[in-house]
């Protein structure tokens, strides 16, 4: 491995980009978002109502749907070439879905408040068909496993294809000869296993949970320290949604997915998933006719592995995740470190997803070997060190076995994306994704700028507590989405029409089942 600091190879690499014919060699990668949204009263508790019929069925409507809970909504892009299209469509869905929830809010931050408990969060309800009733046993199950609390947390998930024009120029650099599905997915799992090593700057730059709500941790043993009454806090947090208070749960610290390669996910995935666990046995699967999760094994299905980052193909009827891998490749990846933002009204806003698409080249360009089981207990550790301390000017990484200055590391890898960013900033004489990296350079020279430090001096100078200012932000929002002018009269009328057809599909679908729901279960596992 080259000296810290020094990347040869990248700089090949990159210069091999700069200089091919192929103009616009970067440009036009497909982005997508996924926003998850607590709904709840106008007094910040939790909302008990049903996912509101106007807006569609959670089960069949493509944009609208439900994540863990009754009451978290998940609001779903399609991919667009341009960040502010998809915002855009996002910002339009707010407006649609505002129009139909009442009195209610969508919570403005990733973490939950004025929560009673795990019995006061509802299960996502899908309907009576064996698909729909899957997807509920599935939430049940994890409730059983981790607790509904930690399914309560919220975040932004952004979908990330490459444009197809790189694969050929990058498949001639690396002087390969094919650059079909196997070299694409050879290289996203190089980006994968980058972003396991550099991933920690995502918290830091973007991570907006330094405070919670006390409510959160009721009952649990934990180190936070009181920020104000109702609020706790860590001093240099930036992300407690990612840290081990949030989805880093201990209970799948013995989950062990291999990214060196596509061939080595899907076997471990597989593993995961077929293995049975003693813990998720004494629990028991159907007990007194009721099912309390779909299966007794480590994971019940692919999607219940936590990760920062994870390779997608978009599936075929019947099909499960890693069998589409297996079929047709990776076809695009899913960051899932984001907190939703408060200060944006979407929950995220185009300097994140341009930073984010530079980040992405990175990692694809940088080398990127094998990664052993020593180097990713190193890798996980970063990331969790960042979460809780990411703010700490004294704060030291591991890199290569020996300790390194955080802002110089994070610094160094800002550096090597000024590069990418000009090509992606060709024939745009605005420069975006340049002012995107510089935006974020400045963060790590200056920690009052990160969006975790902004929260805490916010909640200092209201006096507020994390519930208070939260609900403040969701007004705000609700606000912004309802005063705006003029609507997008056109497109929100595509979403109730999709909001009718999704429901009368999903009838469709229950009328279709000939097998009990016990058969389904079989058979799906089966296959």
């Amino acid at each position: 491995m080259s000296a810290p600091g020094i990347d040869r190879a990248f700089e090949r690499r990159l210069a091999s980009l700069v200089n091919t014919r192929e103009r616009g060699v970067l440009q036009g990668g497909l982005k997508g978002v996924e926003k998850e949204s607590l709904r709840v009263q106008p007094d910040g508790k939790l909302a008990r109502t049903s996912h509101p019929a106007s807006l569609g069925s959670a089960l069949t409507h493509e944009t609208i749907t439900m994540d863990y809970s009754e009451a978290l909504i998940e609001l779903v892009t399609p991919a667009f070439r341009e960040s502010w299209e998809t915002l855009q469509f996002l910002c339009d869905l707010h407006q649609f879905v505002y129009r139909h929830m009442g009195d209610e809010l969508l919570w403005a931050t990733s973490m939950p408040c004025n929560i009673a408990g795990d019995d006061s969060i509802p299960v996502a309800r899908f309907g009576t068909s064996n698909i729909g009733r899957m997807k509920e046993v599935y939430r049940v199950g994890l409730g059983y496993r981790y607790g509904r609390m930690m399914q309560a947390i919220s975040g932004v998930h952004f979908n990330y294809s490459f444009p197809a024009k790189l694969w050929p120029v990058l498949a001639d650099v690396l002087q390969e000869r094919d650059a079909g599905k196997d070299f694409v997915s050879d290289r996203y799992f190089s980006l994968l296993r980058n972003y396991r090593r550099y991933g920690w700057l995502v918290l830091y730059l973007f991570g907006n949970s330094p405070a919670l709500c006390s409510s959160f941790v009721k009952g649990r043993e934990h180190s936070l320290q009181q920020f104000s009454p109702g609020t706790l806090y860590e001093p240099y947090a930036t992300s407690l949604r990612m840290s081990d208070l949030g989805y880093r749960n201990k209970s799948q610290a013995g989950v062990r997915i291999s990214v060196n390669s596509l061939n080595d996910y899907i076997r471990d995935l597989n593993a995961a998933v077929s293995t049975p666990h003693p813990e998720y046995e004494r629990i028991g699967v159907k007990v007194d006719g009721e099912y309390r999760q779909l299966n007794a094994n480590l994971l019940q299905i692919e999607n219940e592995y936590y990760s920062y980052i994870r390779p997608k193909r978009v599936t075929r009827s019947g099909e499960h995740p890693t069998q589409a891998l297996k079929r047709g490749g990776v076809e695009y990846v899913e960051f899932r470190a984001l907190d939703v933002s408060a200060y944006d009204p979407v929950g995220v806003n185009q300097h994140k997803l341009r930073f984010l698409e530079a980040f992405a080249a990175l990692c694809v360009l940088k080398d990127s070997p094998p990664i052993d089981a020593g180097e990713e207990s190193t890798f996980d550790s970063n990331h969790v060190v960042v979460a809780h301390r990411g703010r700490d000017p004294e704060l030291q990484l591991n890199r290569n076995g020996r300790p390194v200055n955080f802002a110089a590391w994070a610094l160094e890898l800002i550096d090597s994306m000024r590069g990418i960013c000009e090509l992606l900033d060709e024939g745009n004489d605005q420069r975006p994704y340049t002012a995107a990296l510089e935006l974020q350079e400045a963060k790590v020279r200056d920690v009052a700028l990160t969006p975790s430090a902004r929260t805490l001096q916010e909640l200092r100078s209201t006096g507020e507590s994390f519930a208070q200012m939260a609900l403040r932000m969701s007004n705000l929002h609700k606000n912004y989405f309802l005063d705006l002018y003029p609507p997008n009269e056109q497109r929100l009328a595509e979403f109730a029409t999709q909001a009718q057809e999704s429901l009368e599909q999903q009838a469709a679908i229950e009328r279709a089942d000939t097998m009990t729901f016990d058969q389904y279960l079989s058979k799906y596992f089966q296959r």
